[in-house]
């Protein structure tokens, strides 16, 4: 299936400076988020403390539910909305503590006094200390530089160098927009979200490396043609297949997003913006800085 003719000509190299200045916006509005905000804003499983969902009856506030906390000794919580509509919240305290059941019950009972006993359900209490927190922090950061360095030495070896760098500036072009719209919307990181990033990174290399294949097929076919002529043609002859490909996988993402629960939510927002991203990267960042490569090198295609 063709939703775009092969042979259509769209001069998407022409277009690299505006494409560099839309990139460097997103990049530079997501840092100033970060800066903004003191760096990203780490989940329950990297920042470490306690978490405790919680659902009530009647209809309330954060606010209610933070007075309701102020005589228990738990430090300064931070209580959350949690779904869309579903009158749940989120309670996360810093300090962590062994007695998971007994918190939980602290909560409850706290809270049973100012809105009624029977009117709040306890539903997860998770804890992880902040040095468990800071490994898998850790071990999350390195999880996604191994996977950067497999990839340039696969696409060292399967292409050229310069194909693998132009791959890897891709793959950073995509991983730090989607953390800066993170930062930009205050959405936590935590497990799953490494989980969606490596998860990013693979489908945007996939993109890229079906681009990378054609134009390394017409380099042989179009040997007298320009590099900049190669490279256009080759976006456009795998543009419909992009195109179906992005657009199938954005359905199932975007019915995650909308339909699948405040559990997945920040999942599927990271797929989402890394979809997008991916695709965009592919064709304007990954392929340009090919050309880039090349007139800096002085060789020819």
């Amino acid at each position: 299936m063709q939703f775009i003719k092969p042979d259509i000509n769209i001069d998407f190299i022409g277009k690299r400076k505006l494409a560099l200045i839309i990139s460097l916006v997103l990049i530079l509005v997501g840092f100033a988020s970060l800066v903004r905000h003191g760096g990203p804003h780490y989940g329950i499983d990297f920042a470490g403390g306690t978490l405790v969902q919680v659902q009530f009856e009647r209809q309330t506030d954060a606010a209610e539910i933070n007075s309701a906390l102020g005589s228990l000794d738990l430090g300064v919580p931070v209580v959350q909305s949690f779904g869309d509509g579903s009158n749940e919240f989120l309670i996360r305290v810093e300090r962590t503590t062994g007695e998971l059941q007994g918190i939980s019950v602290q909560i409850t009972d706290t809270l049973e006094q100012s809105f009624g006993a029977g009117q709040v359900e306890v539903r997860r209490v998770e804890m992880v200390g902040p040095q468990v927190g800071k490994d898998l922090r850790n071990k999350g950061m390195l999880a996604i530089f191994y996977a950067m360095l497999g990839i340039l030495a696969y696409i060292s070896w399967r292409f050229e160098f310069r194909f693998a760098v132009g791959a890897i500036i891709a793959l950073l072009h995509d991983v730090l927009i989607t953390l800066g719209m993170f930062s930009l919307f205050a959405k936590e990181i935590d497990l799953p979200i490494i989980a969606a990033f490596l998860a990013i990174i693979g489908y945007s290399l996939n993109d890229t490396i079906i681009v990378y294949d054609r134009i390394r097929e017409n380099l042989g076919k179009h040997n007298k043609e320009s590099f900049t002529f190669i490279l256009n043609r080759s976006i456009n002859e795998t543009l419909s297949r992009t195109i179906i490909t992005s657009g199938t996988t954005l359905l199932v993402v975007l019915s995650l997003f909308v339909l699948g629960g405040g559990v997945i939510h920040n999942f599927a927002f990271a797929m989402l913006v890394g979809v997008l991203v991916g695709t965009y990267s592919s064709i304007f960042v990954a392929s340009p800085l090919l050309l880039l490569w090349q007139k800096k090198s002085g060789k020819t295609a």
